[in-house]
């Protein structure tokens, strides 16, 4: 990749600019604590080639930060817009030929409380971090590569922070709590898409959301909210790793449809550590699915009504398609949590399995540890990631901020909110079908790993099954499964396959050329 031009908008004007004697607005009290500066915008622009085969992309990358405003009302009398949050955005807008109206897909992770750098450096981006996989991890202090399988290629990228995630706060004396939630969440990230669109003169532009976990029900939940709120219609949204039911991944309350989503799961991660013998992957799954979609329900919802009998082969039945001992499911009452299974499935060699992805294995802390003390997929790659963005928006990207760029914000996650829901499961599937119910022209793409342990394949497929849209846009929407994880782009021969598939559905789902 070659680096062309850098431009780097003023910088803000810092409180003891606001003085000569910087003691405040004229007026104010002597050593008296100067108002707040309001912020400003703060982005810097720099110009790029990618080379893709004989191909040159030329392109502007746009990283730093959005001032996000609302209109502010006293006594019924409009007082003007005040400044909320600074939101990171980092844009992607190749050259093309004037007339040329490419589509646009904003993007962002999950959580909640998490950066975006995943899908950027992971998948979607120009540029990619080199991690390695399971079994050849690349070693401190990793780097960076072209993505020649970028979708820049065919869609301009806008990767966007929530806030207290990346370097996006609340302003200055404002309550980052305000935005650690579900409405909230939604209000502001759709705030930065309808500006982002309007200053770039891009509301006749094909538009697409991409969401990777959490950020499947921020997308979901978007698309309704935007052309509800704004009339903003996307062409199509992409759930990455989706789940849109939390009820699907929830075990606490006696939920066994938490266990009958997982199921598969399980029986994939045993099949990859050697648990299944010789059958293939499809064979194990067919059986799994088979199980789950009928008998395993019924021998959860007898409880005690089980026949000695009845339940002995119920054991028999789960332990061999989830690779663990029938003693331990026995004790198990027949319902393996999922955390407790991937500290049980290779006990006898001393390691745990990963959650967000069940390829990876670590050593347990104790060879009797009820749960492992981390997840070692996470482990794996948590590092290689922020390396890489730390260098990246600095050297490349030519953004400076002190702030620590949150890769994972715990602030966001341990004070989230879902008062929206109170009393009710966490879910969105109703506001995607209404979307779409809205939209017919509105496609949806949704990607499953077989071996992701945060969000089931199997659930997410079973709320998909039960959107309330009529059957004419049940062909609106397509599938696409791999033999990866959560973030299942670690995977190099999945990551070639998904950047292929996302790039058709952009481009079959624009209705437009692009350059």
């Amino acid at each position: 990749m070659a680096d062309e031009t850098t431009q780097t908008s003023p910088a803000p004007t810092t409180p003891a600019e606001s003085s000569p004697l910087a003691g405040g607005p004229p007026g104010a009290k002597p050593n008296s604590e100067p108002p707040p500066v309001p912020p400003k915008d703060d982005l810097v622009t720099t110009r790029h080639t990618l080379r893709i085969g004989r191909r040159a992309l030329r392109y502007t990358a746009t990283a730093g930060r959005m001032v996000l405003r609302e209109e502010v009302f006293q006594d019924g009398v409009f007082k003007g817009h005040k400044a909320k949050a600074e939101l990171g955005v980092t844009s992607y807008v190749v050259d093309a030929p004037k007339g040329t109206n490419r589509p646009v897909t904003f993007a962002f992770n999950g959580g909640p409380g998490s950066s975006s750098v995943w899908l950027h450096l992971g998948l979607l981006g120009p540029r990619r971090v080199d991690s390695g996989d399971v079994g050849n991890p690349t070693p401190p202090p990793y780097g960076l590569l072209d993505n020649t399988e970028t979708l820049l290629a065919v869609s301009d990228l806008v990767f966007i922070d929530p806030v207290s995630t990346g370097y996006s706060r609340a302003v200055e004396g404002g309550k980052p709590k305000d935005y650690h939630g579900f409405k909230a969440d939604i209000e502001s990230v759709g705030e930065l898409i309808r500006l982002w669109t309007t200053r770039h003169n891009r509301w006749l532009s094909p538009k697409f959301i991409a969401g990777e976990s959490y950020g499947t029900i921020r997308a979901a939940a978007l698309a309704d909210h935007l052309q509800t709120r704004h009339g903003l219609y996307v062409n199509g949204v992409m759930l990455i790793s989706s789940v849109l039911d939390l009820a699907t991944v929830d075990f606490e309350f006696r939920n066994d449809r938490a266990h009958v989503d997982y199921l598969p799961t399980y029986a994939a991660t045993a099949h990859f550590h050697g648990k299944h013998g010789r059958k293939s992957l499809k064979t194990v799954l067919a059986e799994a699915e088979e199980y789950a979609a009928r008998d395993y329900p019924w021998a959860l919802s007898r409880g005690s009504r089980l026949t000695a009998a009845e339940r002995a082969e119920h054991v028999t039945r789960l332990a061999a398609l989830i690779g663990l001992s029938e003693e331990y499911v026995d004790r198990a009452d027949l319902r393996v949590e999922h955390v407790r299974f991937f500290t049980e499935l290779l006990r006898d060699q001393g390691l745990a399995v990963g959650r967000l992805d069940a390829r990876f294995t670590g050593p347990l802390v104790h060879a009797n540890a009820e749960k492992w003390d981390a997840d070692p997929s996470h482990d794996a790659i948590s590092g290689p990631y922020a390396a890489a963005w730390n260098h990246y928006v600095r050297d490349e990207l030519g953004y400076e901020n002190d702030l620590p760029y949150a890769q994972i914000s715990e602030l966001a996650s341990t004070e989230w909110s879902f008062k929206e829901f109170e009393g009710k499961p966490v879910d969105v599937s109703s506001q995607l079908a209404r979307a779409m119910r809205g939209n017919p022209h509105l496609r949806v793409h949704i990607a499953y790993g077989y071996h992701d342990g945060a969000t089931p394949y199997y659930g997410a497929q079973d709320v998909v099954a039960h959107l309330e849209v009529p059957e004419s846009l049940r062909a609106n929407i397509e599938h696409a499964y791999y033999e990866a994880g959560h973030m299942m782009y670690v995977h190099e021969p999945t990551r070639l396959q998904q950047s292929q598939d996302l790039a058709a559905f952009v481009t079959r789902s624009s209705g437009t050329r692009t350059s």
